[in-house]
């Protein structure tokens, strides 16, 4: 990662202030449990009013450690002395003859008991009382008599709610769903991956719970979803604070995890709650997903965004700027702002009292660490709305979100003098296609609509004018050139990993004149990122088009020449220019394609009953001529496989493996079971299959949670076979 930049044009008026004071050296921590404040109850950890703290909610310090606070019992519940005015007790606290006792309470807090079933939290893998809000809820008093009608108890309550979702299938899925779709690739070559959110898995609320107080978020601001969901941008990636993952774009990850190998959030959370160390490693994807499990655990209405061609403005000019020599080669020393092939962040759903009317809803969080944003590594939370308007002025971090779905792509050509000039602007070319998962099914829903008015309509024309000229180049676009007769158009096949591919570049006259065009091709690999690797291929030539006439211009690429070069998410990227020889039009255009993996297949093999043994089959042929070495496959499905890791050692070129595991069921209903591969040579290799599992005989189908995330030598191949 680059140092530091400049938060210039990212924030509003108000900003977010850091703690002050330096954030301690973490230590390994077997359980949350064995904290000093981790005995404390559910509802003391979480609730401001049950626990009774006087701090501000401006004091960020790190909880206090020590012993349960007087007055409650093992299981937190606050014993009548507890409180010195109650109606239990005399102004002095002296409980007097034939006064009305409470001498015990149920919370109904089991999983089979009403309440967890009513709030839908009989899913969560603990035996605490977990309620959403907004619902009402049962509570039963053990008293010392018999209750009579000049008693009085009263119950004192606290509860704030502004993120209430007025949309049943909405709250099934983006709070209720473990798991989902993240979608990668490139727009016209999208990519599909099966994500476990696992937020009702033993173990995730309480790590959800030491992401808070690791930050020393205070109580009293938990129930402030802006609080703590900035909170959470800023604690699932390390930096600044030792939060959860550690992120890493190098393509060497031998001293963690790829991360094309992660499966689920699970293993992750697990991971940093039981040792207190970030975890290696995330990608943007990865804080997504972890993002989205952390929010739907602590009930905020979240969904995993992917946008493709994302840019990341570096400079605040709201405009993808890229420069070009002479020749119209590529200054890549210049070209400090980049375009993502795809970048993943998250919505999620809440009241924004802190802005003006009519900017409540969907709101966009980012956890990858791109900028800082007030000196933190952290985003959000956005408006939605307010970026479909170019409203960039609006808190929080508007005009950077706003570039990376609506901004326009600048081509700057050098002059003779060494200045440089507007030679061309690629109106849309940034936030090609935003998308999520549906609803109640695993489409891919298009939402382009709620981040941007049509492309060239009048709205958003308005919006990008609107953004631009709050940015560091507000009077970019007035030295535009116009005259365009010649179109031109990529045409990239689907290419799989370890096949030669062709590229085509199609050029069309649009005019009533005869054109030339000196037309060159520079094609080099690239990150998902837009990190670019040096030019490995190019192409020249000189194309006569009649009128009205169309030709293609096409590049052959054999598998010897790009294998070498080859980074992660296998993609490349073709740069073209060209020149009209008769009106001195300028073509310039970034084109981007993948090379697809293959999948994994799994196949269950028998019903799957809670509490019984089932097995699985996992096929898989390596596509490539060459062997794969120290393969590690990952297995994980929400209420079916905790984390597991099979090692599996090399796999022979074009060679097919088939290997089989057990998993023992602890959850009835549908669920997901999903595997990776990867390996030094291959990685970003997923599989998945539904599970539909039965309750147990006689039973609701709960089960104590099973298994452990420790990594595993695969059992016995079943099977190895050639291509």
């Amino acid at each position: 990662m680059d140092g530091p930049r400049s938060d210039v044009g990212r924030w509003g008026g108000n900003s977010w202030q850091p703690p002050t004071t330096p954030e301690p050296e973490p230590e390994p921590e077997p359980d949350r449990r064995s904290r000093g404040g981790g005995s404390r109850s559910f509802w003391a950890r979480c609730c401001g009013c049950c626990s009774r703290r006087n701090r501000a909610d401006d004091d960020w310090g790190p909880e206090p450690s020590g012993p349960r606070s007087r007055g409650s019992d093992s299981r937190g519940v606050r014993r009548p002395e507890s409180r010195g005015t109650g109606v239990n007790a005399a102004g002095d606290g002296t409980i007097r003859e034939g006064m009305l006792v409470v001498t015990g309470v149920d919370l109904l807090s089991s999983r089979s008991d009403q309440n967890r079933r009513e709030h839908h939290t009989d899913e969560f893998e603990y035996d605490e009382l977990i309620l959403r809000r907004g619902q009402p809820f049962h509570v039963v008093l053990f008293l010392n008599r018999d209750y009579e009608s000049s008693d009085h108890i009263t119950l004192e309550l606290f509860i704030e709610d502004i993120v209430y979702v007025d949309h049943e299938d909405w709250r099934q899925e983006y709070v209720l769903n473990e798991s989902g779709r993240i979608y990668y690739g490139t727009e016209a070559q999208i990519g599909e991956r099966t994500w476990n959110y696992g937020q009702f898995d033993h173990g995730v609320l309480d790590a959800c719970l030491y992401i808070l107080d690791r930050r020393g978020m205070p109580y009293g601001g938990r129930g402030d979803p802006v609080s703590v969901s900035r909170v959470i941008s800023a604690m699932v990636n390390s930096l600044d604070d030792n939060g959860v993952l550690i992120g890493n774009w190098s393509g060497d990850y031998s001293r963690g995890t790829n991360p094309s190998a992660w499966v689920g959030s699970v293993e992750i959370l697990l991971s940093y709650l039981r040792t207190g160390y970030s975890v290696p490693y995330g990608q943007c994807w990865v804080f997504a997903g972890v993002t989205t499990t952390v929010l739907r655990c602590l009930g905020l209405a979240t969904r995993t965004i992917t946008n493709f061609n994302s840019a990341h403005d570096t400079d605040t000019s709201l405009t993808m700027d890229i420069y070009f020599d002479e020749n119209m080669k590529p200054l890549e020393h210049l070209n400090h702002d980049s375009v993502w092939n795809f970048h993943v962040w998250n919505d999620c759903w809440m009241k924004r009292p802190d802005l003006p009317s009519g900017f409540d809803g969907w709101q966009v969080v980012d956890a990858t660490p791109q900028e800082t944003s007030s000196g933190i590594f952290c985003c959000g939370p956005c408006s939605v709305e307010s970026i479909k308007n170019g409203l960039v002025y609006m808190k929080y971090d508007t005009p950077f979100i706003f570039a990376e779905v609506n901004s326009d792509k600048v081509y700057w050509q050098r002059q003779d003098d060494g200045s440089f000039k507007i030679v061309y602007v690629e109106e849309k070319a940034i936030g090609t296609l935003i998308v999520t998962k549906a609803i109640s099914s695993n489409m891919r829903e298009d939402i382009t609509h709620l981040y941007k008015h049509p492309e060239g309509s009048a709205a958003e024309r308005k919006a990008v004018e609107t953004a631009a000229a709050h940015g560091s180049k507000p009077n970019v676009y007035a030295t535009r050139d116009s005259a365009e007769d010649v179109a031109m158009q990529v045409e990239a096949q689907d290419a799989v990993m370890g096949q030669d591919l062709t590229v085509s570049v199609v050029l069309t006259n649009r005019g009533s004149s005869r054109r030339t065009v000196k037309l060159h091709l520079y094609l080099s690999v690239t990150f998902y990122t837009g990190v670019t690797g040096a030019i490995f291929k190019e192409t020249k030539k000189e194309v006569a088009l009649a009128p009205g006439a169309s030709d293609r211009v096409t590049m052959p690429v054999a598998y010897n020449e790009y294998r070498p070069h080859l980074v992660d998410q296998g993609a490349m990227l073709l740069n073209i220019s060209g020149h009209v020889k008769e009106s001195g039009q300028v073509l310039a255009k970034q084109h981007t394609f993948r090379v697809r993996t293959p999948d994994l297949s799994l196949t269950l093999l028998g019903a799957a009953v809670v509490g019984q043994e089932c097995e699985v089959q996992i096929v898989f042929k390596n596509p490539l001529p060459i062997t794969l070495t120290n393969v590690v496959f990952r297995l994980e499905g929400s209420g079916l496989q905790r984390p597991k890791v099979l090692n599996v050692g090399d796999i022979g070129g074009n060679e097919t493996v088939t290997l089989r595991q057990t998993f023992v069921p602890v959850r009835p209903g549908p669920r997901q079971l999903i595997a990776s591969l990867d390996s030094p040579q291959l990685s970003q290799v997923h599989g998945v299959i539904q599970v539909d599992v039965a309750p147990a005989s006689g039973s609701r189908g709960f089960s104590e949670a099973g298994g452990d995330s420790r990594s595993g030598e695969a059992i016995p191949m079943a099977s190895r076979g050639g291509a």
